[in-house]
């Protein structure tokens, strides 16, 4: 019985097309969110002058990059390394945890960089700024427990793409 090729495989496709529609949400979440931090005052100026505001453009900044530029590399390289090397990938169960790792730590990191830059940002105003790195540093810690779930996932997404491109024996 022969292999499907990558585009007979109905999920592997639908996983490669979800990575591409993960990018657009992404970037149409990155792209809103860049507007209204330039286009509303307060919102720039509490991103840019309160302690730890800073960490809200972060968040702004992976969205953007983790979601929306990654996300359509992954795209990009699912389709074209099979066609490459005619034959399918590695593992489809890679794609899919990779996939939902790499979702999932995205997410957490968005979540906690701008939980912490409105906790630090809105404390900075009240509390001493040795206060207000106490009540951040959770928050951040939180966060690079999800940053490393997105580089578990892009060295998933290395792995398989490494498999299926080296030569079988």
């Amino acid at each position: 019985m022969s292999q499907l090729q990558p585009w007979e495989n109905e999920e592997y496709v639908k996983y490669t097309l979800w990575f591409i529609f993960a990018c657009v949400i992404y970037s149409i979440i990155g792209f809103s969110w860049g507007a209204l931090m330039g286009g509303i005052h307060e919102f720039r100026h509490f991103v840019d002058h309160r302690l730890h505001g800073n960490l809200i453009v972060r968040a702004h900044t992976h969205i953007n990059l983790l979601g929306w530029v990654e996300m359509a590399i992954f795209a990009a390289v699912y389709y074209i390394v099979p066609r490459l090397v005619k034959r399918p990938i590695y593992s489809l169960k890679l794609v899919k945890v990779h996939f939902w790792t790499h979702n999932l730590g995205l997410i957490g990191m968005v979540v906690f960089f701008t939980t912490a830059g409105l906790v630090g940002g809105m404390a900075s105003t009240e509390v001493s700024p040795a206060e207000v790195e106490a009540l951040v540093k959770p928050w951040l810690r939180t966060m690079g427990i999800f940053g490393s779930l997105v580089l578990l996932a892009n060295c998933i997404w290395a792995y398989n793409i490494f498999m299926t491109c080296r030569k079988p024996k």
